[in-house]
């Protein structure tokens, strides 16, 4: 697994052996940060049920300000930790080895109203954790963390359908490919003629 673009192009991640994590594929990854890539830079980002760490170090090598890592399963957060030294990454970063709904309430309690909000969340639980993605949608739909504007992206099982709307969140597009899907919501709803589907 490598990162795919920026500052630390190629670079090579570890991740744990067996089925204990289900890294999104290297062509997910692509394909999520050809959308976001343009406001990336100078973002501040959450990368929750975060497994390795890819994603959110991908935000990093493009750019992004700021990444929490939430991860519950100890020795993943324990390797994300070991990915961001490897790139010695030290600033800028946050691994919160919590439970997805736990770490969004701390920060949400940390954060002082003149604070920055968050401007991306991607969120990957279990595909068959159903439960997980409506609870967590639901909690950024109606928490104060995430800027006016700001993305949410939840990658699940190609066939599994995700709500439209969530709290303040929009729904305005599916990405398909292969067995997955990602779904982008809009923290404050999406422009008219945004809701769209693609292969």
């Amino acid at each position: 697994m490598r990162v795919i673009a920026g500052t630390y192009r190629s670079r090579i991640l570890k991740s744990l052996k067996g089925l204990a994590l289900r890294p999104t594929s290297d062509r997910l990854r692509e394909t999520l940060f050809n959308v976001l890539a343009p406001n990336i830079a100078g973002s501040r980002f959450v990368d929750l049920f975060a497994g390795t760490g890819a994603i959110g170090i991908e935000a990093l090598s493009r750019g992004a300000a700021e990444v929490v890592f939430i991860e519950n399963h100890a020795p993943a957060a324990t390797l994300i930790r070991r990915n961001l030294e490897s790139l010695s990454i030290n600033t800028g970063v946050t691994v919160l080895a919590v439970d997805a709904l736990r770490g969004l309430a701390m920060l949400a309690s940390r954060k002082q109203q003149s604070d920055p909000s968050f401007d991306y969340v991607f969120l990957d639980p279990p595909y068959s954790a159903a439960e997980d993605y409506a609870r967590v949608l639901e909690f950024l739909g109606s928490a104060t963390l995430l800027a006016s504007g700001a993305i949410v992206v939840a990658e699940h099982r190609r066939n599994f359908d995700l709500r439209e709307e969530a709290g303040a969140l929009r729904r305005f597009r599916v990405l398909r490919q292969g067995d997955a899907a990602l779904s982008f919501y809009r923290h404050g709803g999406a422009p008219r003629g945004e809701n769209n589907s693609a292969e």
